[in-house]
């Protein structure tokens, strides 16, 4: 393995290991707050969360194998087992991220119709149409032999098949990367500037009390007015960057990874090994960006991890700490006793000296 390799594989390493802890929070997060996991929104948030714990649990540690062999598992069926795994969650995870965008733009668009627009029964109505598109990709690959084992990718995935079947291949990922990767994009890049048009106006209604606020308190101090006209500022930006991030990070971590498997079909073209290898990782790096994108960089999550940290914390004191303030207790009851005076010594002590003063006197 070079050195080129070498850092691919701890490049994977460090996302598989993001990926696994970040993921189990944000399940962990729902299964102990009710609020979360009953909104519609929760149940999107689990499904996105449990597909990717699921990609870096049964998919990732067989490419960092291939990386660091550089052959395919060799149980039989393993790798069509694998690549059917990785097409279906793949697929579903850029389907789930649009449907959290669309839950997004309703939330914010329609706050008093929300509720009803959108409950978690529609949610989960939503997130069988997504799994339906996802499994009929994978089945109809794994039926076509198209599954197996890449080597410009170093993973189970699809594979170019012989020459005759390559117009059909072609046709296939065209489809597959269309209803994967742009329609999805489609509906981010859509719902994200409504969102943004809708925290515009409420910017700027913001931004007009609070004028007014500043025109009639005059005699404000100059640092709190400075204050004001700062947070009027970061809240104009706020939005801004949030869709923004979210945006950039589907690009940056599916763009690569579709646009090479495109370039793969053109015949006179090779993929370089690292690049292929990159550009996988880079789609898995997607399992460990969503979380903190849309979950535990949020207030209510970090709110119920805060919750989760205390009640933890409690548990694990609650013992020593009664331990240490009896000990505490008694080392002080010990002082206490030690330093007091001894009615009883006291008292045998004078009747000592009586009798022997009787003894005196009889003598």
């Amino acid at each position: 393995m070079g050195p080129g390799e070498t850092l691919l594989a701890g490049l994977l390493v460090m996302v598989l290991a993001v990926a696994l802890l970040s993921n189990a929070l944000v399940l962990l997060c729902c299964a102990y707050s009710s609020k979360l996991r009953t909104r519609a929104s929760g149940v999107l948030l689990v499904n996105l969360s449990l597909g990717h714990l699921l990609l870096a649990a049964l998919d990732m540690p067989f490419t960092l194998l291939g990386v660091m062999r550089g052959r395919p598992p060799s149980a039989p069926g393993a790798c069509q087992a694998i690549g059917f795994l990785d097409t279906f969650l793949a697929s579903n995870s850029a389907l789930s991220v649009a449907a959290l965008s669309a839950d997004q733009w309703l939330a914010v668009g329609f706050p008093l119709r929300y509720a009803g627009r959108l409950r978690p029964r529609d949610a989960v109505l939503l997130l069988g149409c997504a799994w339906g598109q996802s499994l009929v990709f994978s089945v109809a690959a794994l039926g076509c032999s198209w599954l197996g084992y890449s080597s410009a990718f170093a993973s189970c995935s699809l594979r170019l098949p012989p020459e005759p079947e390559r117009p059909r291949f072609a046709a296939f990922t065209a489809t597959l990367h269309a209803m994967g990767f742009a329609l999805p994009l489609a509906v981010i890049c859509l719902t994200s500037l409504q969102v943004h048009r809708v925290a515009r106006s409420h910017c700027q209604r913001m931004d007009i009390v609070t004028l007014k606020a500043l025109m009639l308190l005059a005699d404000l101090h100059p640092s709190v007015r400075q204050r004001c006209l700062i947070q009027q500022k970061r809240r104009r930006h706020r939005a801004t960057r949030k869709i923004g991030i979210s945006i950039a990070s589907f690009l940056i971590c599916f763009a690569p990874y579709v646009v090479t498997r495109l370039v793969e079909l053109v015949p006179f073209l090779t993929v370089n090994a690292h690049w292929g290898i990159l550009s996988k990782c880079l789609t898995y790096s997607k399992a460990a960006a969503d979380p903190f994108t849309y979950s535990l960089l949020r207030r209510p999550f970090r709110q119920v991890l805060a919750g989760m940290a205390r009640r933890l914390l409690k548990r694990t004191l609650r013992p020593g700490s009664t331990h240490n303030s009896s000990l505490d207790l008694a080392s002080m009851v010990h002082q206490v006793l030690k330093r007091a005076p001894r009615p009883a010594s006291t008292h045998s002590s004078s009747l000592d000296a009586e009798n022997d003063s009787c003894l005196q006197q009889t003598h």
